[in-house]
C-alpha cells in the first residue's frame, strides 16, 4: 500500500517540534529562571540547567545541526545489518525552519500527503522530572511553555497543525485553570507525562481526589488527554547504573552501553499509569474523560488484559464494569511502529488504536507514511480508522 492508493489523507498523532533556544525562559520571570531553565555553556557546548541542575537529557539542545529524521529507523527495527548507531547518526542538516514554527511546518503536512497532525514537546515532557519537588517551579514552567507553543505552534493552525499545552498537576488549582485557558484559546489535546505527581507533601497518584479540579475540567472541556513517553522517574532499579534519558541504550556519543532495565521495559511508565487509571475508577468519576497514549509502546497489553480478568475476581464488586471493557472504552493506543499493530488492534478493536509516526525523531519513521506498510493486513475500513477516522475523533471535543 502507498500513499497513492488512499483516497483520503491520513492524520498523524505523533509529530514533534524542535524548542526553540528561549522556549523555557521566553515567559519565566528573570526572578524564576534559576530555578526553571537556564542556558549555560561548558567546552564550547550549550546546555540547559534544570532547577539547578545540569541536563544531559540531550547532547545538544539548540538543535543545529540536527540529525535526520528515522536515522535510528533500521536500529530499531532489529538492526539487521548490525551497523553503529555512531555511524546511522552521522548525518546531520542545518536546523530546518520547519522544525521550528508552524507557518514552514504546514508546507511539509501538506508534501507528506497528511491532514494535520499533533504536535508534542521534545524537551518539554524531560524537564518536570528535574525540578518536580520545586512545585511553584514546575506550575511556572508549564505556564510559561504552553505561552511559548501558543507563540511559535498556536494550539490550532489552520485546523491543521495541532500543539498539544503541557500540564503539570502539582498544583491543582493552577492546573485547572491552565486547562480552562488552554481550551479557552482553542487546544483540541493535552499532554502530560505518564507518571506519579509530586505535591507540596509528597507524591501522589494523579487519579488521587487531589487533582479532581483538573479532572473537572478536562472532563467538562471533552478534550483529550494524552500522555507521552518523557522522563517518569523510571530507572533500572539499582540492577544497573542509571543512564540520562537515551533512546534504547545509546549514549551520548552514540555508542551502545548495553541493554538496561529501563531501557528494556520503556513501556513501564504508561503502563502503570495506565491500570492506575482503572484502578482508581477515573473514567467513572469523570466519565468523558479520553485517554491516548503516544509513544509508550503496546506489548503489555495482553498480560495486562489477563490480569484485570484476575484482579476482577479477587476485587469483590469494586469494579462497575469489567476493567477491560472500560479500558477499552476510554483509551486509545499508538502502538510503537515496530510493535505488531495486527495484535493491538485484536485486542482493542481497530477504533481504538492511532497512527503516529514520532516524526522527525531519530527513533521514529524517515516519513511519516512509511507506516503505511504496516497496515497491509488490514481492509481499508480499518486502514482509514487507524490512519484517520480514530484520532478525528479524539481531535474533536465531546459536545457539551
Amino acid at each position: 500500500m502507498t500513499p497513492e492508493d488512499l483516497d483520503y489523507k491520513p492524520f498523524d498523532a505523533d509529530n514533534h517540534y524542535y524548542e526553540a533556544i528561549d522556549a523555557f525562559t521566553r515567559h519565566v520571570p528573570a526572578e524564576m529562571q534559576p530555578r526553571v531553565v537556564q542556558w549555560v555553556e561548558m567546552n564550547g557546548r550549550k546546555y540547559n540547567l534544570v532547577g539547578g541542575k545540569l541536563s544531559n537529557a540531550v547532547v545538544n539542545p539548540t538543535w543545529d545541526p540536527v540529525a535526520m529524521p528515522g536515522a535510528l529507523h533500521e536500529y530499531f527495527k532489529g538492526n539487521p545489518e548490525g551497523r553503529s548507531p555512531a555511524d546511522m547518526l552521522k548525518e546531520r542538516e542545518p536546523l530546518p525552519d520547519y522544525y521550528m514554527g508552524s507557518e514552514a511546518r504546514l508546507k511539509v503536512v501538506e508534501e507528506q500527503g497528511l491532514s494535520g497532525v499533533w504536535l508534542f514537546p521534545t524537551l518539554g515532557v524531560l524537564y518536570e522530572q528535574l525540578i518536580q519537588r520545586d512545585v511553584e517551579a514546575c506550575t511556572v514552567m508549564m505556564q510559561a511553555f504552553n505561552q511559548w507553543i501558543l507563540d511559535d505552534w498556536g494550539y490550532n493552525y489552520e485546523n491543521r497543525i495541532f500543539g498539544a499545552p503541557y500540564l503539570c498537576l502539582g498544583d491543582p488549582q493552577a492546573a485547572a485553570a491552565e486547562v480552562d485557558k488552554v481550551v479557552g484559546l482553542g487546544a483540541r489535546v493535552l499532554v502530560m507525562r505518564p507518571a506519579p505527581v509530586m505535591t507540596e507533601t509528597g507524591q501522589l497518584s494523579p487519579f488521587n481526589s487531589y487533582f479532581d479540579p483538573v479532572w473537572e475540567r478536562i472532563n467538562e472541556a471533552g478534550v483529550t488527554l494524552v500522555i507521552h513517553a518523557g522522563a517518569s522517574g523510571y530507572s533500572s532499579m539499582g540492577y544497573t547504573p542509571d543512564r540520562k534519558f537515551s533512546a534504547g541504550g545509546i549514549g551520548k556519543n552514540a555508542g551502545y552501553f548495553g541493554p538496561s532495565l529501563a531501557s528494556f521495559a520503556i513501556e513501564r511508565a504508561a503502563q502503570d499509569w495506565l491500570i492506575q487509571s482503572v484502578f482508581e475508577k477515573i473514567y467513572d468519576r469523570f466519565p468523558r474523560v479520553r485517554v491516548a497514549s503516544i509513544e509508550n509502546g503496546s506489548d503489555f497489553l495482553d498480560p495486562m488484559f489477563r490480569k484485570f480478568d484476575q484482579t476482577v475476581k479477587k476485587s469483590f464488586g469494586w469494579f462497575n464494569d469489567h476493567p477491560i471493557d472500560t479500558f477499552k472504552e476510554k483509551v486509545w493506543m499508538n502502538p510503537f511502529w515496530e510493535d505488531d499493530v495486527n495484535e493491538v488492534a485484536a485486542l482493542m478493536g481497530p477504533d481504538h488504536v492511532i497512527f503516529g509516526s514520532d516524526w522527525p525523531h531519530i527513533e521514529g519513521l524517515p516519513t511519516p507514511l512509511d507506516y503505511l506498510v504496516e497496515l497491509k493486513e488490514f481492509d481499508a475500513a480499518d486502514q482509514k480508522k487507524i490512519l484517520l477516522d480514530n484520532v478525528i475523533s479524539l481531535n474533536t471535543p465531546l459536545p457539551a
